[in-house]
């Protein structure tokens, strides 16, 4: 198994130090679609990059129920990107990954207070090994109990998109198999339901993996790709946008992630998932709606090159590259500004680099 050498949490820094000055100015929130958050600890200050403190989670929520956001259940989300139900307005879904036990000691009571529903992604091996800073599985039934949702981030937590070079294709998508088949067991058997939505560990993903998570009857798929989630948006690829760390945890950063709209694709160059060349010629998105959005102000960002200002041709807004890409991850994203609203439009991509420079 390779060893993974560029975090998530590192990217998150990246961005935040990338993204321009007019992309963080606030404006008065216009309230279109969902903006879904993932946290991770609560009041934990040993472990800064994933830890949001007590009294900074308090104030989002005191937030978001000031300024009419409505906090929907993970359920509701994914029944209105399937077409059963319109997209609410305004609208906010609070995900938590892993299942530190500061979930049940900390986030638990202040999200009671407030009444808002929530999910947790179990990282299954970790509880299932009691280990010391995860919930007990006698926790976590107490809480699904009260009605807190539960679903799946895996059994080992591995990075599932890099292939391990000793593997043949086959071989690699069994081990992925195999990690579904346990968590998905175990969750099933502890909490008397089998898991419907699955969160991909680190938020790594290709076209593999995502295909065998459809394939083992999951409904949705939850990336950590920040952003947006609109009417289309594929319930097989749903954006969360992380709340954590010093940066990224601020209320000038909540409030901005929850003023931006989802800007809608339809293709991307490189395709997300594993890349086949390091050297792309160019980066670019084929827009849904490209009428909608300021010409000059769409640019694409990726991780390893930063922000460049992009050029529009008909639907095709774009870049041209003639770098090659170092790094196994880096995440695309093109962005503009809406024409009405003068809302900052994003969409994020993923794009995987493996040592063995084998596409999938």
């Amino acid at each position: 198994m390779r060893v993974f050498f560029f975090s998530f949490i590192t990217f998150i820094l990246l961005l935040a130090s990338s993204v321009p000055a007019e992309e963080i100015a606030s404006a008065e929130p216009t309230g279109s679609g969902v903006t879904v958050l993932i946290y991770h600890r609560f009041g934990e200050n040993k472990y800064p990059s994933t830890n949001i403190a007590l009294d900074r989670f308090s104030e989002q929520l005191e937030f978001l129920r000031n300024n009419n956001y409505q906090v929907i259940p993970l359920e509701q989300l994914v029944h209105s990107l399937k077409g059963k139900s319109k997209l609410p307005d305004r609208a906010v879904v609070i995900t938590i990954d892993d299942g530190y036990r500061s979930v049940y000691t900390d986030a638990w009571p202040a999200l009671k207070q407030y009444g808002y529903p929530f999910t947790v992604f179990v990282y299954a091996k970790a509880t299932e090994n009691k280990h010391w800073n995860y919930m007990t599985w006698n926790q976590i039934k107490e809480m699904k109990v009260a009605g807190v949702d539960f679903q799946n981030h895996g059994f080992a937590h591995d990075h599932m998109a890099f292939k391990p070079p000793e593997m043949n294709m086959d071989e690699y998508k069994a081990w992925i198999r195999a990690d579904l088949a346990v968590s998905t067991r175990i969750l099933s058997e502890e909490l008397n339901e089998r898991p419907r939505f699955f969160a991909l560990p680190y938020g790594e993903y290709n076209k593999t993996v995502l295909d065998e998570i459809r394939s083992f009857g999951y409904e949705a798929i939850f990336l950590q790709d920040p952003g947006s989630v609109s009417k289309d948006t594929d319930p097989f690829s749903i954006p969360r946008e992380p709340i954590l760390g010093n940066d990224w945890a601020t209320m000038q950063h909540f409030q901005k992630v929850l003023e931006r709209v989802d800007l809608p694709i339809n293709s991307v160059n490189p395709t997300s998932g594993t890349l086949a060349n390091a050297k792309p010629d160019k980066f670019s998105a084929r827009l849904l709606y490209p009428e909608r959005y300021n010409s000059s102000s769409l640019g694409i960002y990726v991780s390893e090159l930063g922000w460049q200002k992009a050029s529009l041709k008909g639907d095709v807004v774009k870049v041209d590259n003639s770098s090659a890409l170092q790094r196994p991850i880096n995440r695309v994203a093109v962005s503009g500004k809406e024409k009405k609203s003068g809302r900052t439009a994003i969409r994020f991509w993923l794009l995987i680099q493996e040592e063995t420079g084998e596409s999938q």
